[in-house]
């Protein structure tokens, strides 16, 4: 069983005020920083048919400016880890982390940039970036949800942001096609992305 994710990884910002788009001169956005202990990347690939394998990337980063008041979101930037690729069998992470997929000695990084989102609801939204993977970078739409902004209640935590993301990426369209001609491992990779951020 072989197969891939390029994610996004991912992250976004959101807001209830307005579309979200490149912050105004006007606009006091705030840097936010995701929270490593409370990012999952996750993603599903199709697998000769029968069903979804489901992986994770066990280690990211990333940062955006977001103004809740205007609802203005830029500077987002999330970096993966390719080599943390997990889908809870040994022989197939060692072939995900390969040149066939992921390449991750030669590309360590996978990173997703986006400078504006799109309010598609009142608390749902369009964040479209790109992702770079596999030394190309290509568009990457994310469907977000903002899920909640508060004082966290835990010890040590400050102002949190709360975020459910989903995405799809092609894999071909980075050149990865292993098994894609037969029919063995899916094209279409869904991403699975859900983070807190804390408000520096």
């Amino acid at each position: 069983m072989k197969h891939w994710l390029a994610c996004s990884a991912a992250a976004v910002a959101l807001t209830v005020l307005g579309p979200l788009a490149t912050a105004p001169a006007h606009a006091a956005a705030e840097t936010y920083e995701i929270d490593p202990a409370h990012l999952s990347i996750g993603f599903l690939v199709d697998h000769v048919g029968y069903g979804k394998v489901l992986g994770m990337f066990l280690k990211g980063r990333g940062t955006y400016r977001f103004d809740e008041a205007s609802g203005a979101l830029s500077a987002v930037r999330v970096e993966v880890e390719t080599d943390s690729v997990f889908s809870n069998q040994r022989q197939r992470d060692g072939h995900l982390r390969g040149d066939e997929f992921l390449n991750a000695r030669k590309h360590p990084k996978m990173v997703f940039t986006a400078e504006g989102a799109k309010r598609t609801g009142p608390r749902t939204f369009e964040v479209a970036g790109q992702l770079e993977l596999l030394g190309q970078a290509h568009p990457l739409t994310l469907q977000a949800t903002w899920n909640k902004s508060a004082e966290s209640p835990l010890p040590g935590k400050r102002y949190t942001m709360g975020v459910s993301a989903r995405g799809t990426v092609k894999r071909s369209v980075y050149g990865m096609n292993y098994a894609l001609s037969n029919g063995w491992v899916g094209d279409d990779i869904e991403v699975i992305i859900e983070f807190e951020a804390v408000r520096q």
